[in-house]
């Protein structure tokens, strides 16, 4: 581990490369994202502007420069009574992965959705990804729901399944 090296800090614009170069690797290899084809760096500035215009973090593991992982979260549901429900997405280079990296960045989007008085964080994981299973349990989501073959991709039904974690210090009055 060479967590100490790491530091978890707000992305940058010029992150987004990176940052797109580990989406895409996810899209083509794995079933961790529903998607086919990779995304082009339009997509992801949009996706990025999106995330800070609507005060949402996007965070980067910063190895000495180079972005060894990123997370975020946004709208659960664009709805108004959804105003305080996230979905989190967390995603790692092939190359740091299994080092304690995708635990700091969900550190990192816990610590602030409890800023932002968030009172439900939500992941909807593909249920053949065990490592992003085991990942959320040891933070404390518990699955809520199994939605069978929803999915379609590398020629097969996927299973989708949607963990929650309630957040006990939401202050706001309603």
């Amino acid at each position: 581990m060479f967590n100490n090296a790491v530091n978890i800090r707000d992305a940058r614009e010029d992150d987004l490369g990176e940052i797109l170069n580990i989406y895409n690797d996810v899209i083509i290899n794995t079933t961790a994202v529903y998607s086919e084809q990779p995304h082009t760096l339009l997509m992801r500035k949009d996706w990025f502007n999106d995330r800070i215009s609507n005060n949402f973090p996007v965070f980067v593991a910063d190895l000495n420069g180079r972005v060894a992982g990123f997370s975020s979260f946004g709208h659960f549901r664009a709805w108004p009574c959804y105003r305080f429900t996230v979905e989190v997405s967390v995603y790692v280079d092939t190359s740091f992965r299994g080092k304690g990296i995708s635990k700091m960045l969900m550190k990192s989007l816990i610590d602030r959705a409890k800023e932002m008085n968030i009172h439900a964080v939500v992941a909807a994981i593909s249920a053949d990804n065990q490592i992003s299973i085991s990942l959320h349990r040891s933070f404390g989501f518990k699955e809520v729901a199994n939605f069978k073959e929803v999915g379609y991709k590398f020629g097969r039904w996927l299973d989708l399944k949607f963990f929650e974690l309630l957040l006990s210090n939401t202050t706001k009055t309603f």
